[in-house]
């Protein structure tokens, strides 16, 4: 049920919002809390909490006072809108609302909450169409995000509990500068209090909840660029551009990088840092052999035969052993009222909009389940203008599984978005673009309304960051890939095939499409008829699931591995057996790593089912059957910081991995 407060705001908006403007000494006499208020003081601080309430749920609460007499307040809602309430197209709202789609509302917390229930508000019915071709969950969801924007857009201090990759947990002062996303994962960049400097802070390994303790006072640097701070990080005197043989079809990424054909052989990659570039080497070592820098092949033979010189041995279980067993974080939320609220309103002026709406459609709209949603109309039915007695109250029902809402015209309005709801979507927005397609020019209009939008919005006196320098959830060979001719008409073609006719013959004007795939855990490339169902993503990478006739079932596809489409009456057939080892699947039951602090990564990356800590920053993850082609690519990509403890034949698969690229970069 509603909380108390939920229920009282509910009735000063609709007291206030139900006529011109209501006058201070009225409105305090027909709200049942202030007039059974201990004193006038308690009613008084009761009516300012509520008022801040409704000014950042979005309403435009007006405050004035009598010409004749400085002693009557009155107040009203402004029916003139200003701020940032969107004039949108079909087209733009959806995108929007796909973009508010990429967070999972249960996890981020507030801002992803509200965002999505306001954007109900506005009364725009979605194209279905582009709705399905959007994929859900592109945005990694914490509940630490909401407020950290909060303190980028407010000028804030929090504080938070830390746990860096070198040992225990720590507590942290930081001004928060800018919030992003690198590689489908949250960064936080800002002053550190505590040290002096600034500090880049991975949002996941937060383990308590943000709190604001006072005003920022270091200057906000110009122009900080999440994704330049990263790239510094990897930085190094020693750069050059190297010069490698790949298998055709694979290291797609690196294909990218370097602008080689897909059946090129010879790729030479733009000049690196020496770290980045081993680091980028290595993850794709079974499909590569570095030629030049000279240098940098002797150490890609020296790394990766003291991987498989460490897994030939027995693993040294002492350490797993007595390590202990670090806690899950539990970042309690405490449920606001204006979440509640905000969604009341916008389930409202939904139903409000279209006259009636069917309870299953608006419960999913909401993202809320049917029980919560009666729940909130529950909540409708026993508020109202007070002003006139207890017989103005809100009507609702829901038999027979339509709602409709009477007596709540106040309600029907939009409301309108905060710096931080706004931050929140063109993240969204950010995630979204890799697979948008010719949806691309929409996504950039919806983007610069948004924007627009926040200048003009009183609470957005700290510019929202732009997408270059907030959010950029597109890893960075995504974008080199997006770029590429290749990527372009691979989409292209997905999108026409999901917008098609089933009845066509063929091609993707009938949704059905033949492409060439590359996976990652098998030598070879594979010719497959599917048809496309609809896009999705991890929070890192973009995947088609589609009808595929090859398997006789539904497959997922990572979109970046299609690598080419074919004419329609290509034959198909499997990937044909190569030198490199198959490693499709999963790897079955448990897996123990021993992850020192430049490997622990890999634990967040797999979703590590339970950790342990060792001594000196050392710490043993369980995986609970992992992919065994990614994960064999990042224990080699960790450059030894990672070592497989069991079971025994994943160490003897890497073991197998790691001499074959041994012997490729010394022979």
């Amino acid at each position: 049920m509603a909380s108390k407060n939920v229920e009282r705001l509910l009735n000063v908006i609709m007291t206030i919002g139900s006529r011109r403007r209501i006058d201070r000494a009225k409105l305090f006499s027909v709200i049942p809390d202030y007039a059974n208020a201990v004193s006038d003081q308690a009613a008084e601080r009761m009516f300012e909490r509520d008022k801040a309430a409704i000014l950042e749920l979005g309403l435009p609460l007006a405050t004035e006072r009598d010409l004749l007499d400085e002693n009557t307040v009155y107040y009203r809602i402004e029916t003139a809108r200003s701020g940032a309430v969107l004039d949108l197209t079909t087209e733009e709202y959806t995108v929007l609302l796909a973009a508010s789609r990429a967070w999972d509302a249960a996890a981020a917390g507030g801002a992803a909450r509200r965002v999505r229930s306001k954007l109900l508000s506005l009364g725009h019915d979605a194209d279905p169409d582009l709705l399905r071709r959007t994929p859900r969950g592109a945005v990694e969801s914490l509940p630490v995000l909401s407020p950290l924007l909060d303190a980028v857009v407010g000028g804030r201090t929090v504080r938070f509990t830390y746990r860096a990759t070198h040992g225990a947990p720590s507590e942290r002062r930081v001004e928060p500068w800018v919030v992003g996303v690198h590689e489908g994962h949250w960064y936080v960049y800002g002053w550190d209090l505590d040290r002096a400097a600034p500090r880049l802070f991975r949002a996941s390994r937060i383990e308590s909840f943000p709190a604001d303790i006072a005003a920022a006072q270091q200057p906000r640097p110009e122009d900080t660029d999440l994704s330049g701070v990263l790239e510094r990080m990897l930085d190094s005197d020693e750069r050059d551009s190297a010069v490698l043989r790949a298998v055709p079809y694979k290291a797609l990424s690196l294909r990218d990088r370097a602008g080689a054909a897909l059946d090129a052989e010879l790729l030479t990659l733009p000049s690196l840092p020496r770290p980045a570039a081993r680091r980028l080497l290595l993850g794709d070592i079974r499909w590569v052999q570095l030629l030049e820098p000279t240098a940098w092949r002797e150490e890609l033979a020296q790394v990766l035969s003291s991987i498989a010189d460490l897994h030939a041995q027995e693993p040294q279980l002492s350490g797993l052993e007595a390590a202990t067993g670090r806690p899950t974080p539990r970042i309690r939320l405490t449920p606001q009222s204006g979440d509640h609220l905000s969604r009341l309103i916008s389930a409202a002026s939904y139903v409000l909009s279209r006259g009636e709406a069917d309870l299953a459609e608006l419960a999913e709209a909401l993202a809320i389940t049917e029980k919560q949603l009666v729940t909130d109309l529950q909540v409708l039915f026993v508020c109202g203008d007070m002003g006139d007695g207890w017989e103005d109250l809100i009507e609702a029902e829901w038999e027979h599984g339509t709602v409709r809402v009477r007596n709540a015209e106040p309600l029907r309005r939009a409301l309108s978005l905060s710096a931080v709801e706004i931050t929140a979507l063109l993240a969204g927005l950010a995630a979204l673009e890799p697979v948008a397609g010719q949806a691309e020019r929409t996504v950039a209009s919806a983007r610069a309304k948004l924007l627009a939008g926040a200048t003009g919005d009183p609470a957005a006196s700290v510019p929202v960051p732009t997408r270059s320098d907030l959010a950029d959830a597109i890893s960075a060979d995504e974008m080199a890939a997006r770029t590429a001719d290749r990527a372009e008409s691979v989409l292209a073609a997905v999108h026409v095939a999901l917008r098609a006719d089933p009845g066509t013959e063929s091609g993707a004007d009938s949704g059905q499409l033949v492409i060439r795939y590359s996976s990652s855990d098998r030598p070879g490339t594979s010719v497959r008829r599917i048809r496309p169902l609809r896009i999705e993503s991890d929070g890192v990478r973009s995947y088609l699931l589609a009808d595929c006739e090859l398997a006789g079932a539904e497959r997922r596809f990572r979109l970046d591995r299609v690598v080419e489409i074919l004419p329609p009456d290509t034959e198909m057939g499997r990937a044909e057996a190569g030198e490199q080892p198959a490693l499709a699947g999963r790897v079955e039951g448990e897996v123990w790593l021993r992850l020192a602090p430049a490997g622990q990564w890999i634990a967040e990356s797999f979703g590590a089912a339970e950790m342990r800590d060792g001594g000196d920053g050392e710490a043993f993850a369980r995986l609970d059957a992992p992919l065994l082609a990614p994960l064999v690519d990042a224990v080699l990509e960790s450059a030894g910081a990672a070592e497989v403890l069991a079971p025994r034949d994943l160490r003897d698969t890497i073991v197998t991995v790691a001499r074959d690229g041994a012997v490729r970069h010394t022979s």
